[in-house]
């Protein structure tokens, strides 16, 4: 009897080891089962993370291609209308050597120096029209407000149409596409 009740503690011992260690993994699946929701959660966090910071890389590479694009186009456009700037500078003079041209000669010497005043005034239309200045073409057209300044405006006569340019007092030039100054025009109403 003293062995079976030897035996009686010892199965009693080894409950109460069973129902410890029961408990003891009941425990740690708990703490597990906590520490896998708080992994996830910190999973969670840095997948957030994560997909802002691709996020952040992808504006500033769409921004930094933009930037390519804009500083790209402002080279061309700076390549194109390189020759604004002088163009508009010498226009003034273009119209000087034109009044000079209009003025009668009435001797030798002064048709000379009409003769002279026309090669320069060739010559500063030849190099303005080498860096793509051109004169708009306006006489017998349809008045374009684009590239037309209506400075006065007078009746139709026979055989003119509405808006129609027949004067130019001034003359207008484009750089390409770009106006530098508009023609100063009198128009048909």
């Amino acid at each position: 009897m003293a062995e079976k009740h030897t035996q009686q503690q010892e199965n009693n011992s080894n409950n109460d080891e069973c129902v410890d260690e029961i408990k003891e993994c009941e425990s740690e699946e708990c703490q597990c089962k906590h520490d896998n929701l708080s992994d996830e959660a910190k999973i969670n966090e840095v997948e957030n993370e994560l997909k802002d910071m691709e996020d952040k890389f992808l504006r500033a590479q769409a921004e930094i291609a933009n930037m390519r694009n804009r500083n790209k186009k402002e080279r061309e456009d700076a390549a194109k209308y390189r020759a604004q700037d002088l163009a508009k500078s010498l226009l003034p003079a273009l119209d000087n050597l034109d009044r000079a041209l209009a003025i009668e000669a009435t001797d030798e010497h002064g048709e000379s120096m009409k003769k002279g005043i026309e090669m320069v005034r060739e010559s500063v239309i030849h190099a303005l029209n080498e860096s793509n200045v051109e004169e708009i073409e306006a006489l017998g057209q349809p008045f374009d407000p684009n590239l037309h300044q209506a400075v006065q405006t007078v009746p139709c006569e026979d055989g003119q149409e509405p808006d129609e340019i027949v004067q130019i007092l001034q003359k207008g030039y484009i750089l390409k596409d770009r106006v530098l100054r508009p023609t100063m025009v009198v128009v048909t109403q």
